[in-house]
C-alpha cells in the first residue's frame, strides 16, 4: 500500500512543476482513473521476516500460523475450517428459524425443524439410553448360522452400516450411461488398515485404545463379559484389515473395475453368499450384477466368515451397531464415541457444541434439503455469472496449455480437447431439487429420524437401478466447502459455500482471485487429466485413449512428482506417500499452472496494477498460498498421512510452486534461495 501511494505522490510533484520561462496552457480535464479494487489478501497474516522465495507458505500464513490456536473441539484449524464455521453457523440460522416456525407436516421447514430439535432434546435421549436398538440387538441375537450372517451384512446396509462391504450405486464404468451396484471393502471401526497392521508406537497405541473403546460400548449396553467380547472384536477386525487393498491399490480404476453376472459372482468370490446378503438387503431380483471392486477382499472374507465362530459375528455386529449410532444415544455412550474417534485418533481435546454436532450430522443425512433454504438465505446469483466467467477463463488457458505441451503426440491431443470441451460445469446449488416427500421426520425422535434417513439414502440410491442417468445430481451439498470433479459423469463442480473469500471475493481484484478460485477451477479440470481422471474419456468410460509412447512420457512425469512429494517429511520424518497424493498433487500443480494462464488471458494484455506493493502475478501466487492456511494436531497429520490424498497444506503451496517457472520470475527466485528448484527438476504435466 504504502509504495503505491508514494509512487503516485511522486508522479504528481513531477507534473506539477513547469518549465522557466514558458506559459503553459490550462491542462484538459483528465479522464477518471479506473478504481482500483482491493488485493484480496489478508496483508496481517504475512510474515515478512520471511522471503518468498525461501518459504511462500510462511510468507503468506506465518503471522496467520503464529497467532492461531487449533480450537479444543478441532483436530485442525484453517481456511477451509473458517469458511465452514460460516456455512454451519449460517445452517444453524436456518434450522433454528424452521424449527420456531411450526411449519405444516410434510413440508421442508417442517422436516428439519423437527429433526434439529430431535438432536437437542438431550433429555429424552439420555432417559431412552439403548432402547432405541433393542429391536436390532434381538434381531443380532437370532443370527444363528452363516446364512444368517450374511444377511445381516445385507439388512444393516438400509441402516448405513457397511460391514464388512458396502453396496452402492453408481455409474458403469466402462458404460457410464446405466447404474450399476458396487461393492467396496469395509468393515474397520479405525481409519485405514494400517491402524491394525502396523508396528510403530502410535499404531499400537490406537490398537490398544480401540480394545477399550470396544469394551467399554458393550459394558454401556449391558454386555456382562465385555472384555473378553473386546478382544474378539479387535482380532476379527485385525483379520478383515490383513485383507484389505491399500489406499494406492483403490486408486486403479482398471483394477476396482470387476463388473460381472451373479454367477460370475460366484465364480470370482466362490463361498460368498451373494443371494443371503442381497436378499437381507431387499434387492433380490432387482440386481444382476455386481462390480467387485476388491474380488481377493471378498474372497478371503468368505474364508473368515466359514471360520470364525458365528458367536464371534454375533458381537461384532452388535458392536457395529453400537458404534454407528453411539452420537445419537445416551450421553454415555456419545461421551465414549468421542473419547476414541476424536480424542484418541485426532487428539481433539473436547466435543463441538451440540448444535454443531446436529448441523454436521444434518449435512450428511438431509443436506440437500437443508441446502435449498441456505442458498436461498446466502448465495447472491451474481456470484454464480462471475463464476462462470472465471470457468470459461480456465477451460480456454487447459486448451491452450494442451496445444503447447512439447511431449503429447496430435493424435492424444485432440482426444484430451474432445474430453475438455465436454466438461459440465455446476456451480452453487443443484437446478433441480432432491425429493424428500417419502421421508418421516418426528420431532421426538432423533434416533427414528437417523435410521429412516439412512433408509431413505438407500432407497434413492436403489431406485437408479434400471433407471435414466440423472445429470442433474450432485454428490456434495451447497453448503459444503469443497469441490470436485466426478470422472463419469466428467463434471466439474463448486458448491456455494466455497465461493467466498479468501478463495472467491467479487469485489477483489482479479490476481488472487486466479491464485484462490481460480486454482480450485483449475484443480478439479486437472482431475480429468490426472492419473486417475485420464482414463476415462469425454463420455466417462473407462476406455484408453493415449498413445502407447504418450502414456510412457506422461507416467515418466507423474513419477518425478511422486519422486518429490515422497521426499517431503513432517513429524517425526515421516514421508508423504507419493503415490497416494499423486493425483491430488497433479491437480494442484496442473491447476495452478493453468489458472496462472488463465489470469493473464483476463488481463487482455493489459498490465496488471501493483496494489499493496505486489504485482499481478506476486498477488496470483500469494492469494494461492493463503487459501493453504492450516494447523494440525499431531495425531490428526499422522491419520492424515495415512489416510488423505491431498498432500499437507505446506506442501500444497511451497512444493507446487516449485515447479513453475513464473514463481522464479515473480520473486526473483535464483539459486541459493530455498525453495529454488533447478530448471530441469522442475514437473510439468499439463
Amino acid at each position: 500500500m504504502r509504495r503505491t501511494a508514494l509512487l503516485g505522490a511522486l508522479l504528481l510533484t513531477a507534473c506539477a512543476t513547469p518549465p522557466a520561462r514558458e506559459t503553459i496552457p490550462a491542462p484538459a480535464a483528465a479522464p477518471a482513473a479506473a478504481p482500483v479494487l482491493r488485493s484480496g489478501l489478508d496483508l496481517e497474516g504475512f510474515d515478512r521476516r520471511v522471503r518468498p522465495q525461501d518459504d511462500l507458505y510462511a510468507f503468506a500464513a506465518g503471522r496467520w500460523l503464529e497467532n492461531t490456536t487449533i480450537p479444543a473441539d478441532r483436530s485442525n484449524y484453517g481456511t477451509f475450517t473458517q469458511l465452514e464455521d460460516q456455512a454451519q453457523a449460517a445452517v444453524r440460522q436456518v434450522l433454528e428459524t424452521a424449527a420456531a416456525s411450526g411449519a405444516a407436516s410434510g413440508t421442508d421447514a417442517q422436516k428439519i425443524g423437527d429433526f434439529y430439535s430431535s438432536f437437542l432434546d438431550t433429555g429424552r435421549i439420555d432417559v431412552l439410553g439403548v432402547q432405541p436398538l433393542q429391536q436390532d440387538f434381538a434381531g443380532i441375537a437370532g443370527i444363528r448360522t452363516t446364512r444368517d450372517v450374511y444377511l445381516w451384512i445385507g439388512r444393516l446396509q438400509r441402516a448405513g452400516i457397511a460391514h464388512p462391504v458396502q453396496l452402492y450405486v453408481g455409474q458403469d464404468s466402462r458404460d457410464s450411461s446405466v447404474y450399476l451396484t458396487g461393492v467396496f471393502q469395509s468393515g474397520l471401526t479405525m481409519p485405514d488398515r494400517d491402524y491394525y497392521l502396523k508396528p510403530d508406537e502410535a499404531s499400537a497405541r490406537a490398537r490398544v485404545e480401540f480394545e477399550a473403546y470396544v469394551q467399554k460400548l458393550l459394558a454401556l449396553a449391558g454386555d456382562r463379559d465385555a472384555a473378553s467380547g473386546a478382544k474378539r472384536i479387535a482380532a476379527l477386525e485385525s483379520r478383515i484389515a490383513n485383507h484389505h487393498w491399500s489406499r494406492v491399490e483403490n486408486r486403479d480404476p482398471v483394477k476396482t473395475y470387476n463388473r460381472v453376472d451373479l454367477a460370475g459372482a460366484a465364480k470370482l468370490t466362490p463361498g460368498f453368499d451373494w443371494d443371503a446378503v442381497l436378499e437381507g438387503a431387499g434387492l433380490a431380483g432387482r440386481v444382476t450384477a455386481l462390480d467387485i471392486n476388491q474380488p481377493t477382499y471378498v474372497r478371503e472374507l468368505a474364508r473368515l466368515i466359514r471360520m470364525m465362530p458365528v458367536a464371534d459375528w454375533r458381537l461384532y455386529f452388535k458392536f457395529r451397531l453400537l458404534d454407528a449410532y453411539a452420537p445419537y444415544l445416551a450421553a454415555d455412550f456419545e461421551r465414549a464415541h468421542f473419547e476414541f474417534h476424536e480424542r484418541s485418533l485426532t487428539g481433539v481435546e473436547q466435543p463441538k457444541p451440540r448444535w454443531q454436532r446436529a448441523v454436521q450430522s444434518m449435512n450428511g443425512s438431509v443436506g440437500e434439503l437443508i441446502g435449498k433454504l441456505y442458498v436461498e438465505a446466502t448465495f447472491p446469483p451474481e456470484s454464480k455469472a462471475r463464476m462462470l466467467a472465471l470457468v470459461d477463463n480456465l477451460r480456454s488457458a487447459f486448451a491452450q496449455s494442451i496445444d503447447s505441451l512439447d511431449w503429447m503426440s496430435p493424435a492424444t491431443k485432440e482426444e484430451a480437447r474432445r474430453k475438455l470441451a465436454k466438461i459440465t460445469v455446476k456451480i452453487g446449488y443443484p437446478d433441480r431439487w432432491r425429493d424428500y416427500g417419502a421421508l418421516t421426520i418426528r420431532r421426538d425422535d432423533l434416533f427414528g429420524n437417523v435410521r429412516r434417513a439412512n433408509e431413505f439414502e438407500f432407497n434413492r440410491q436403489i431406485a437408479k437401478l434400471g433407471g435414466p442417468l440423472d445429470r442433474d445430481e450432485w454428490l456434495m451439498t451447497p453448503q459444503t466447502v469443497n469441490a470436485y470433479y466426478y470422472p463419469p459423469m466428467n463434471e466439474i463442480v463448486f458448491p456455494a459455500a466455497i465461493l467466498r473469500p479468501p478463495f472467491f471475493d467479487p469485489t477483489a481484484d482479479d490476481a488472487a482471485n486466479y491464485g484462490g478460485i481460480g486454482g480450485v477451477i483449475g484443480h478439479e479440470i486437472s482431475h480429468a487429466f490426472d492419473d486417475q481422471g485420464r482414463q476415462f474419456d469425454g463420455d466417462g468410460n473407462l476406455r484408453d485413449w493415449w498413445t502407447f509412447d504418450d502414456n510412457a512420457r506422461f507416467r515418466a512425469r507423474a513419477g518425478r512428482l511422486v519422486a518429490q512429494f515422497g521426499a517431503y517429511t513432517v513429524l517425526d520424518a515421516q514421508t508423504l506417500n507419493g503415490e497416494l497424493t499423486l493425483g491430488e498433487n497433479i491437480g494442484d500443480l496442473s491447476g495452478l499452472a493453468v489458472a496462472l494462464r488463465a489470469y493473464r488471458i483476463s488481463l487482455g494484455g493489459a498490465e496488471a496494477p501493483v496494489i499493496d506493493g505486489f504485482t499481478g502475478p506476486q498477488r496470483f501466487f500469494l492469494g494461492w498460498g493463503q487459501i493453504w492456511r492450516r494447523k494440525y494436531r499431531d495425531d490428526e497429520l499422522r491419520r492424515r498421512l495415512v489416510i488423505d490424498p491431498h498432500s499437507p497444506s505446506e506442501f500444497r503451496c511451497n512444493g507446487i510452486v516449485t515447479n513453475l517457472d513464473e514463481f522464479y520470475e515473480a520473486f526473483g527466485a535464483k539459486p541459493g534461495d530455498v525453495l529454488y528448484r533447478p530448471a530441469a527438476d522442475r514437473v510439468r504435466i499439463w
